[in-house]
């Protein structure tokens, strides 16, 4: 699909599908929205009227134009408040116009929007990202896509010429999203540990970044017991990522991104039930699918900032091999787990991965994980859960969270809640009671990380989406690619 930036005027431009975007209760036609409504018969008011349009958010009206009119379609998106509009406001905006031209069978759609606080660059780029975002279909596993639907071809930005590298920042940070849609949504005989790895080379080859997988001898070798005891009883070999994308000249900071890369998860021995969602676990390496979406785009964005990309790649499967409840793990710091719970295997992987991340003297570790259910009942489907003892990294994880319209809700470190980790046998035990579970999680992997900022967001929730919701259909959602992208720029 073509994107391009315009100055043409909304009543000079012509093609399938206008849409042009009204705030709430302010509904009257004044200049050029005026002037292309006479060019236009009126229609425009007319539809206002008919629908009784009040420019409320989220809502949309369209109509076809008679005649031998240079406009096809006129599509009306409600922008609410106008002080409240928002980037975000701005990105669901034009996914609902993106998806009403499809539907209309629209292939060239020209959006007319107002700028979002006087920053036209910010503006195209939030145009640009929830038109891309909204009209993305995953067909590869159809044998039969459907040929039927009218592919929109070309989006005309209004009154935004001279923002086309907002548009082509959009499109680079897009691109990592739709590859963790793809990682996620993909089932597990597609995506599996090897696949997560070879990803990790495919995209240091393309863009020129370093990787490193570490197999298992290696990981051994490193003391990396409690990754190594998930994986034991896959017929698949554990590949841990490291892919790193180093700036030219000295960086600005060091960070660490850690996903969570079990790529299926049964549950171990403590094997999921009937009616526990198991067919759903290939969304289990949510957290690495965000942290190479992540990767993909940086790397083409270029920032000054050196970033150091980790998944403990590996199944949580059933054999012979398998850990039973009651083992005990050592992980590559020396701390030693009591396995009370073979389905809390994600903190696991996680802990050894955090203590590679500390020892390369990065100055913050940010992990994400589908780690707890617990954190879904807290939140909800659309809000990642994000813990850390480090405000200013908190605050930074927040407001790159706002910026790309990913919803976060910063929960507590309760450092008594560790007691219900604590073990006869060892140093800890891998889950705590019921109650508490996602910040006993938390706490648990606290322990794996002696000085350095870190903070862990819990996406089990939003990874996945069961209904449409704004730019994001039925599915996988590439969720934190775009949060994490931020972080790292700013």
């Amino acid at each position: 699909m073509d994107l391009r930036a315009i100055n043409t005027s909304c009543v000079e431009w012509s093609g399938d599908a206008l849409a042009v975007g009204l705030f709430e209760d302010q509904v009257e036609l004044a200049g050029d929205l005026a002037a292309l409504d006479d060019k236009l018969s009126g229609t425009m008011k007319e539809l206002i009227a008919e629908v009784d349009f009040k420019g409320k958010e989220g809502s949309s009206a369209s109509t076809r134009i008679g005649g031998g009119s240079s406009i096809r379609k006129i599509i009306l998106v409600g922008l609410g408040k106008p002080d409240s509009l928002k980037l975000e406001g701005l990105r669901r905006a034009a996914a609902t116009a993106a998806k009403l031209a499809r539907k209309e069978k629209c292939k060239i759609l020209g959006i007319s929007f107002p700028i979002c606080d006087a920053n036209a660059e910010a503006t195209a780029q939030a145009i640009a990202e929830g038109a891309e975002l909204a009209l993305y279909q995953d067909t590869r596993f159809k044998s039969e896509p459907d040929d039927k639907i009218t592919k929109v071809e070309r989006i005309d930005l209004l009154g935004l010429a001279g923002q086309e590298s907002a548009i082509a920042r959009a499109r680079q940070i897009v691109s990592g999203v739709f590859l963790a849609r793809e990682l996620v949504a993909a089932p597990a005989n597609f995506v599996t540990p090897v696949t997560l790895a070879d990803t990790a080379k495919a995209i240091a080859h393309e863009y020129g970044l370093e990787v490193h997988i570490l197999e298992q001898a290696e990981c051994e070798a490193l003391g990396m017991g409690a990754f190594l005891g998930v994986a034991q009883a896959s017929d698949l070999p554990p590949k841990f990522i490291h892919l790193i994308y180093k700036p030219e000249g000295t960086p600005r900071r060091k960070v660490a991104i850690i996903g969570k890369g079990v790529t299926f998860d049964s549950g171990g021995l403590n094997i999921k039930g009937a009616g526990s969602g198991i067919e759903m676990m290939k969304t289990d390496m949510g957290g690495a699918g965000a942290t190479l979406g992540a990767a993909k785009a940086i790397a083409q964005l270029k920032p000054d900032v050196e970033v150091h990309f980790i998944s403990a790649a590996t199944e949580n499967m059933i054999s012979g091999h398998a850990i039973h409840p009651g083992d005990i793990l050592t992980a590559s710091n020396g701390k030693t787990i009591e396995i009370n719970n073979t389905d809390a295997e994600g903190r696991l992987t996680l802990a050894d991965a955090l203590v590679f991340a500390e020892k390369l003297g990065v100055d913050a570790i940010v992990d994400l994980a589908t780690l707890t259910g617990a954190c879904v009942v807290a939140l909800g489907d659309d809000i990642a859960g994000l813990w850390s003892p480090h405000d200013a990294l908190a605050a930074e994880i927040a407001q790159a969270s706002e910026g790309a319209g990913e919803k976060i809700w910063r929960m507590p470190m309760e450092e008594k809640y560790f007691d219900g980790l604590k073990s006869v046998v060892a140093d800890m035990k891998n889950t705590g009671p019921r109650m508490g579970g996602a910040i006993t999680a938390a706490l648990f992997l606290k322990q794996f990380i002696k000085e350095t900022a870190w903070a862990h967001l819990d996406v089990a929730g939003p990874v996945w989406a069961d209904k449409e919701n704004g730019y994001n259909g039925v599915g996988a959602t590439g969720y934190g690619v775009r949060t994490l992208v931020n972080w790292v720029l700013n």
